[in-house]
């Protein structure tokens, strides 16, 4: 029977009291990985500290699949600066440069105009409809570092989510056959 076979033979020779080991190692991964997200979110102010670059607005720079890792203080945001915002009625955030910045003398808020590096305009066509920048609600946060094409993973994952699926399988058939 091979290799699939073995698994599902080693899963039936399981007492209920291994089955549970198994089941409660599984949850405190799941656990720990949250866990260490809701920590990077305080930590770094942003409310997604790790994002995939998805498209090739960026090149040079940042290539589709690396990893960005954001940092959202409250020092004013500057022309020059990578910024990954959401604009209403999009679900995908947005890996942009900030290009114009404009501050409101009566307020003191910031309003920014972003554009992709390798884009020929501006990002308004991409805002909200009527909307002709962006306040800091829409930012997410900076970049400020990154991990070259390790995001292609998630990419994959997502284009092709049988991989995900067989992924997600195979992982949780492992974590329950072992034997430590």
């Amino acid at each position: 029977m091979g290799w699939i076979g073995e698994q599902i033979d080693s899963i039936k020779s399981l007492n209920v009291r291994q089955v549970l080991t198994q089941a409660i190692s599984l949850g405190l991964i799941v656990t720990s990985a949250l866990i260490i997200w809701k920590g990077l979110m305080c930590i770094t102010g942003s409310e997604s500290p790790v994002v995939v670059v998805l498209s090739g607005s960026m090149e040079p720079g940042f290539q589709r699949g690396d990893i960005l890792f954001l940092h959202m203080s409250n020092a004013p945001i500057r022309a020059g600066e990578i910024v990954v915002f959401n604009v209403d009625g999009r679900e995908i955030p947005i890996v942009h440069r900030v290009i114009k910045v404009h501050e409101r003398q009566d307020t003191g808020e910031v309003d920014v105009l972003t554009k992709g590096d390798n884009n020929f305009g501006d990002d308004r066509l991409l805002y909200a409809q009527g909307q002709m920048w962006l306040q800091r609600r829409h930012i997410m946060g900076r970049a400020v570092g990154f991990l070259p094409y390790v995001g292609w993973v998630t990419i994959i994952m997502t284009e092709k989510p049988i991989i995900k699926y067989i992924l997600i399988g195979a992982l949780g058939l492992l974590v329950i056959t072992s034997k430590e």
